[in-house]
Order: structure tokens, then C-alpha cells, then sequence
């Protein structure tokens, strides 16, 4: 008699799915394996928890096992899926956008930081991609209205889906054009940009996830990764209002170069910022979270 084979359940898959990518030397199995069984079989992560041997449909096996073989080939998560969670929002991502990552989170520590609930203020987010920044921001900052620029009509695309997916879409506004050109001076409270920083010849290293997936155009910060740095720093300079603040992320190695660019742009008090990795992730004139209280409501 022929040994049926069980059939998989929620918590069989998820442990299956997290074997097989660490077998594959894929960081992070679990989490993966996860947000991939939600997706494959429309369970949440509590209905994994509360409901572990709910049983897969042959479908969803399908689906899951699809989306296991695409991580092992290295494909990012967020570009199986074609989403990514960024701060409190969920962005839908395409090959045309940077993922957002975790490391950008910073600008956003200094800028919840700089303007409380309620202050009402203008930014700009200049290479804006998915819109990550400037919608988190928005979506944190009632009083808050911003326009997002990009050269890419595709990218731009993406972050006008995803302000009107976050109900953000009377608050922000997207505009083709190359860094801040055709914009006045002073007209802006808040700047902010994560721009391309990776030194050319950096880019054939990279992990496959990042190399492979991400537009190169969001990615190349030219020779010495420092393009980018010394277009923006008089740009916002002249945008930026008297006493406004600008914030921009930057490579773990490159606080010193670019903290001095904006010094010779005319700026003070410049400052470079870690991320939660102690690693420096972000110029800025704004306030240091890691030496300021945060502000009460």
C-alpha cells in the first residue's frame, strides 16, 4: 500500500520554504520564506500563527513553490512580490525604482525629528523613485505638502500609484525634471534626497538582488560616487528657504566628502547622522536623533 503523503500545511510550508532558502545561502530565510507563504496562500502572519495547519490548496503550493525558486536565482522579495514596506507605508515597487531599504529610514528619523506633528511645512524629495521618502513623510506630517522630482517618466509613474493608493495624492505632486531645475529659490522648507551614490566601478560587485534588480540609474554615483553630491549641494542650497533643512543619504564611507560639499555650497552646521547599523547614512543641517529628545504631540 502507497504511503500518501501529507497534505502541506501553513506551518509545513513555512518551514519547508525557510530550509530551502538557507540551503540557498539566502539571508534572512525566515522572514522571506514568510512574506512569501502570506502572499502565495493570502494568509496574514497571524492567521500563520493562530491557524498553522490550515491546508494548502494545490494552487498555492504552486504559487509558493514559484516564488521560493525566483529568491533562490536571487530576486529580491519586494521584486516577486512587487511591493516593499518603507517606514509605516507599503509602497508597490517595479523594476523601474530603487527598493527602498531600511538604511534610507534615517532621513526620515532626522525629519520627524526637525518638524513635530502638525507644523505645516513644504519639502521636496529630488530623485524621488517610488516616492518612499516624501510619502512617508506625508503620511506622518498631516500639515505637510511636497513634490517629488525624477527623470525617469516610469519611475514617476510608480510614485503617483502609490500616493493615490496612501490617499496622498492631494498633498503631493510629481514633476519630470532633472535634480530641482525650474523651481524658484527659497522655496522650500525641507529638502530631501537619496540620491545615486555607488562608485561606477562598485556596481559589477554588488549582491546579485541589488546589481540585478535595481536601475542602474538610481545607483551609479559616477567615479568616485560623488556626482550626484556636488550637483545637489548648491541646488539646495538655492531652493532651500533661510532656515530650512535638508537631509541626504549617503554611502557608509562618504560622510566626510559630502558633509564638506555642502560646507562649500554655504551651508552650517552640517552634520552626518548613523543609521541603526552605526554606520554614517545622512548629511543634514537638522537635528542628530541620536542626541535630541523626541518631540511630544
Amino acid at each position: 500500500m502507497t504511503e500518501q503523503t501529507p497534505a502541506p500545511t501553513l506551518v509545513a510550508a513555512w518551514k519547508a520554504a525557510t530550509a530551502t532558502l538557507k540551503a540557498g545561502r539566502i539571508d534572512s530565510p525566515s522572514i522571506d520564506a514568510r512574506l512569501l507563504l502570506e502572499v502565495a496562500t493570502g494568509a496574514s502572519r497571524t492567521d500563520i500563527l493562530t491557524d498553522p495547519y490550515r491546508i494548502l490548496t494545490d494552487d498555492q503550493q504552486v504559487q509558493l513553490d514559484g516564488f521560493v525558486a525566483r529568491r533562490l536565482r536571487r530576486e529580491p522579495v519586494s521584486r516577486i512580490l512587487g511591493k516593499k514596506g518603507f517606514w509605516k507605508i507599503m509602497l508597490n515597487v517595479t523594476p523601474d525604482v530603487l527598493s527602498p531599504r531600511p538604511d534610507t529610514e534615517a532621513i526620515l528619523d532626522v525629519v520627524m525629528l526637525a518638524y513635530p506633528p502638525h507644523k505645516v511645512f513644504e519639502m521636496i524629495d529630488l530623485g524621488t523613485g517610488s516616492g518612499a521618502i516624501l510619502l512617508a513623510t506625508l503620511a506622518e506630517r498631516a500639515g505637510a505638502r511636497g513634490v517629488g522630482t525624477d527623470i525617469s517618466f516610469e519611475a514617476l509613474a510608480v510614485a503617483k500609484e502609490n500616493a493615490t493608493n496612501l490617499e496622498l495624492d492631494n498633498r503631493a505632486t510629481f514633476l519630470r525634471t532633472e535634480w530641482a531645475a525650474g523651481f524658484g529659490d527659497h522655496s522650500f522648507d525641507l529638502v530631501v534626497s537619496n540620491p545615486p551614490y555607488i562608485p561606477s566601478g562598485d556596481i559589477p560587485g554588488l549582491d546579485p538582488e541589488v546589481r540585478e534588480h535595481d536601475p542602474h540609474l538610481a545607483l551609479d554615483g559616477g567615479p568616485d560616487g560623488l556626482t550626484a553630491y556636488r550637483e545637489l549641494a548648491p541646488e539646495i542650497r538655492r531652493i532651500l528657504r533661510p532656515d530650512g533643512i535638508f537631509a541626504v543619504e549617503i554611502g557608509w564611507d562618504q560622510g566626510p566628502q559630502v558633509k564638506a560639499l555642502f560646507e562649500a555650497a554655504g551651508f552650517e552646521g552640517v552634520i552626518v547622522v548613523k543609521d541603526l547599523s552605526d554606520r554614517d547614512r545622512v548629511v543634514t543641517n537638522g537635528p542628530d536623533p541620536r542626541t535630541n529628545p523626541i518631540p511630544k504631540m
